[in-house]
């Protein structure tokens, strides 16, 4: 099977209820990833006959392999068996070895089966029975007009031991050559998901094998790199070259690989330059520290922050000049520089970085909601400081600020 199209239906109501999350398929996409198969569409799906037998024709007119999970327990709202009847008209039959594990398993509790659990033990007549060894229901794998049902219990634990048992196995077998699929996650700091895209569309325009997916996060962009191949190595390989073609184009935006996090990349940088920093706060009120510090290590490099809301705090404890204030405003260029220097000297640090702007609901100083300035200053002089509006509630201006100083400050890093 050169080309394995997958599918993963869940059964149950509480699913879209929102009582449970859906982690099967979550779960089973991962898994199949590493044997090259592509799992196309998760469709979850509730406890109605029609709904289930209509979303069952949906997935068998598209897909090569379609799992489904739930709907194998004993009660009436357990309707998957019965969907895929009516879709296939195949016989459902009582598979004695599970009839009986269901009947010991009651004489063990010392309890009376009720009839409906004789519903666990039904099976197709031309499956292949996959023993739960961890609850009752069976699983199956189903031939059914040139496409593969495999139907697995919907308790993670037992949908897991199953897959891993029986259905992971045959689907490699199925496949002949055995596939991966590998993965690389860059990150990027300063560049739009929307702009990055445009920088790599004579990349994305002939992808194939590796694929470039952007995907924006809360901290920046990142690009996933997949790459399918028969080895470990050769996907690798794939995977490097496509690397080193994304970063010809946007190599100065690039700042980490997979989990690596934009602080954790600050306090790297730092402790190279062998340079402790300090922050000065106004508008973020600590944001930036805090997520800083969330390094681990960082004390190495980071002298501490100084939260200055308030005016006073500003002259009394940062010495900002009254006559910058008088003359240019608390929330300006000129307050932000002397914020970012100074907060060297208070704390003894090398490089200073600072905040100020208004982050709503009302105007200060006649500047508008939004409006942020971002400063870092080192001891032997440089500066960089710049002015931001951003839009949104007043801790999206914040959130974003801070943000905004990270990025500054890695461009500042590497000048």
């Amino acid at each position: 099977m050169k080309q394995t199209n997958t599918e993963i239906i869940a059964v149950g109501t509480e699913l879209l209820l929102g009582q449970i999350a859906n982690t099967n398929a979550q779960w089973l996409s991962d898994q199949l990833a590493a044997y090259g198969v592509n799992t196309f569409y998760h469709t979850v799906v509730g406890d109605n006959l029609q709904r289930v037998e209509q979303v069952f024709k949906d997935a068998h007119k598209r897909s090569d392999i379609i799992i489904v999970t739930g709907g194998l327990g004993p009660t009436e709202d357990d309707l998957t068996r019965e969907a895929f009847q009516q879709l296939s008209n195949m016989e459902l039959t009582e598979h004695q070895p599970s009839m009986d594990k269901i009947k010991a398993f009651y004489r063990r509790q010392g309890k009376e089966m009720t009839p409906n659990n004789e519903r666990q033990a039904r099976v197709f007549s031309n499956a292949k029975v996959i023993e739960n060894t961890v609850g009752m229901a069976p699983g199956m794998i189903v031939p059914y007009e040139n496409k593969t049902w495999i139907f697995l219990p919907g308790v993670p634990r037992e949908m897991k031991q199953l897959s891993i048992q029986a259905v992971f196995p045959y689907i490699r077998e199925q496949m002949g050559e055995e596939m991966i699929i590998k993965s690389k996650v860059l990150r990027f700091i300063g560049i739009g998901e929307s702009q990055l895209e445009h920088e790599l569309q004579s990349l994305i325009q002939v992808q194939n094998n590796p694929t470039i997916a952007p995907l924006a996060q809360d901290d920046g962009v990142v690009i996933r790199l997949t790459a399918k191949a028969t080895s470990s190595e050769k996907a690798e390989d794939l995977l490097n070259g496509t690397k080193e073609k994304v970063l010809d184009k946007v190599g100065e935006y690039f700042y980490g690989m997979e989990h690596d996090s934009i602080q954790n990349t600050i306090l790297s940088m730092l402790n190279e330059q062998n340079k402790y920093i300090a922050a000065a706060e106004s508008l973020t009120g600590g944001m930036f520290t805090h997520k800083l510090i969330a390094a681990s290590g960082i004390s190495s490099v980071c002298r501490g922050a100084v939260v200055c809301y308030d005016t006073k705090v500003k002259t009394d404890v940062l010495h900002v000049s009254p006559e910058t204030i008088d003359a240019k405003g608390t929330v300006s260029e000129a307050c932000a520089i002397e914020m970012a220097e100074n907060i060297c000297t208070v704390l003894d640090a090398d490089i200073g970085i600072s905040f100020t702007g208004v982050a709503g609901p009302n105007s200060i100083e006649g500047q508008p909601v939004g409006t942020v300035f971002i400063a870092v200053s080192d001891r032997l002089g440089k500066q960089k400081v710049e002015k931001f509006i951003f839009q949104g509630d007043r801790n999206t201006v914040r959130r974003r600020a801070m943000l905004k100083g990270f990025e500054i400050l890695y461009r500042f890093l590497k000048m």
